[in-house]
């Protein structure tokens, strides 16, 4: 498969769930794919794995903090010079906490905030200018369901995804000009490392019987809309916003 043959992408949070079902997809498709992300001991295996696969000259691993400024100044430039110029980016790290709005510390919302919202500014900030000097690119920030409706006990994390749905949309209308397009996904409940430690087995059950489809998302389910939009195939979408949630904002909620 060919899809995204001649990209060159930088995956965060890459090492598992659905940053792992992202680059696998990219890598699949033709991509040369930068698996970025704090989690050394899932990350350099998965590289090495799928090397053994793809070739190391088409995947590698870095580790990377997306809310460290510096970590993204080294990190786009070696990129550029192992791949060739970066294309797409997946902002795809990030965070959940739970909390009531009165409990929660405000040390832990900043974590939220400092992880989803400055690791998307920040990799924005980062690929632009490369972007920029090689006819553009396309940008796939991480928001949720969470980011189009508020749900209870996670204000801190939906306030990070509607943060990231109207960075997404502002970057799109000033970098589109130059050939940039910056869309978000709005995944639903999905089945990953992340969401397990919150409930486990039990949650995921309870979570498939709210939404048309009757079962929780899997990170293969994800993945595709990543390629579509990473792919020349959407060369007249940005600024857009897509969910990938089983039909869990078709409908409206009744109580909390």
């Amino acid at each position: 498969m060919s899809r995204l043959a001649g990209k060159v992408a930088i995956v965060t949070g890459g090492a598992q769930g659905q940053g792992d079902a992202i680059v696998r997809a990219f890598l699949a498709e033709g991509a040369r794919v930068e698996i970025a992300d704090v989690d050394v001991e899932r990350g350099a295996p998965l590289a090495e794995e799928l090397a053994a696969v793809h070739g190391d000259d088409r995947v590698h691993f870095t580790r990377h903090d997306v809310s460290d400024e510096a970590s993204w100044s080294a990190l786009v430039p070696a990129v550029n010079e192992r791949f060739g110029p970066v294309n797409v980016l997946a902002n795809n790290a990030g965070i959940l906490r739970f909390g009531a709005v009165d409990k929660m510390p405000f040390a832990e919302a900043q974590q939220v905030w400092s992880v989803n919202i400055g690791g998307c500014f920040l990799g924005m900030q980062a690929v632009v200018p490369t972007m920029k000097r090689h006819g553009g690119g396309s940008i796939i920030n991480a928001s949720s369901i969470e980011g189009l409706a508020g749900m209870g006990f996670v204000s801190a994390y939906c306030g990070s995804k509607w943060a990231i749905r109207g960075m997404t949309k502002a970057a799109a209308h000033e970098l589109g000009r130059r050939g940039i397009r910056v869309n978000s996904v709005h995944p639903g409940m999905i089945d990953t490392p992340m969401t397990r430690a919150h409930g486990g087995d039990e949650v995921m059950a309870q979570g498939g019987t709210k939404v048309a489809l009757r079962r929780v998302g899997l990170p293969a389910d994800i993945a595709p809309t990543y390629v579509y939009l990473a792919s020349d195939e959407s060369s007249y979408v940005t600024g857009a916003e897509i969910a990938v949630d089983g039909g869990a904002t078709a409908t409206h909620a009744f109580g909390g």
